[in-house]
């Protein structure tokens, strides 16, 4: 007869690095949530936009893809196109045919598109620092240590 008990390599939950990513991401999502609330734009939102954003200010004018904003921001291009149109509907973005490729749409962030990532970007990252405070000076290792996670592939 078991005990119906788990069968983990973990003497206690604290032990396990992924349960505890999982536990701080929610806690910082949360906080990201709170941050972005008086923008009117989940952080999905807020990431897109300012990934087009600082897209845009290093193109030398080339255009930027839908593509190119997926793949700056790590995230699943259906779901980049589905927030990409709700931005669009929103008038933070415009869609504009692209030069070279018929197939592809140039996206450029709108005035108030601009304005308001540049709003945002103040209050998230004044949340990030407030959030990450407990770490102190072990905080460049940690933003080191999730670039290596990431760029695992």
């Amino acid at each position: 007869m078991t005990n119906g008990g788990l069968h983990t390599e973990f003497e206690h939950a604290d032990e396990s690095p992924g349960l505890l990513l999982w536990q701080v991401t929610n806690r910082w999502q949360a906080a990201q949530r709170a941050a972005l609330a008086p923008f009117d734009l989940t952080h999905v939102q807020f990431v897109l936009l300012a990934s087009l954003t600082w897209l845009t200010g290093r193109s030398g004018g080339d255009p930027v893809t839908q593509r190119d904003i997926a793949d700056q921001a790590a995230t699943d291009p259906m779901m980049t196109s589905q927030v990409l149109r709700t931005l669009e509907q929103k008038g933070l973005l415009e869609r504009r045919d692209h030069p070279t490729d018929k197939r592809a749409k140039s996206l450029i962030p709108t005035e108030s598109g601009v304005a308001l990532v540049n709003r945002a970007i103040g209050a998230v990252e004044a949340c990030d620092r407030d959030f990450f405070s407990p770490l102190g000076d072990v905080g460049p290792r940690f933003t080191a240590a999730l670039r290596q996670l990431r760029d695992r592939g």
